[in-house]
């Protein structure tokens, strides 16, 4: 059973730079504040870091107290059965809708029967019903 709820993710786009990634989650590891799921790579010299957190609040506030520029945006958090062809079924009920992908990361432990899915799209409203249904 899929289970879809509208998230926010915090995004900082950062100089590319050694240990820049490290420094963020140290920052947010001693407020005590959870990553349930990152993405980050590199556009050019630019860094792009995308964060799932227990307390994007704080996660923010503490960035922005060391000069970090974080913003928040809108994404679903799909919790789903850990399993072979489950993202092409999402996917494809997505694109069969109408509904355009921006970015998507998940992952799981090879041991887990459960993912978590992080993902924004064209329609983030649209997706949680057409998924929970």
């Amino acid at each position: 059973m899929l289970k879809a709820k509208i998230a926010k993710e915090v995004l900082v786009k950062v100089h590319n730079e050694i240990g820049v990634l490290a420094n963020l989650t140290k920052l947010i590891a001693e407020k005590g504040i959870n990553i349930l799921a990152a993405s980050a790579w590199v556009n050019g010299s630019e860094a792009l870091i995308h964060l799932v957190t227990d307390d994007n609040l704080r996660t923010s506030d503490t960035l922005r107290a060391k000069s970090y520029n974080p913003r928040e945006m809108d994404v679903v958090l799909l919790e789903s059965p850990h399993k072979p062809g489950l993202l092409r079924h999402i996917t494809e009920r997505l694109a069969g809708s109408g509904i355009d992908i921006h970015h998507l990361y998940a992952s799981a432990a090879l041991d887990q029967e459960r993912c978590l899915i992080v993902f924004a799209c064209a329609d983030n409203d649209r997706a949680v019903v057409l998924l929970n249904s």
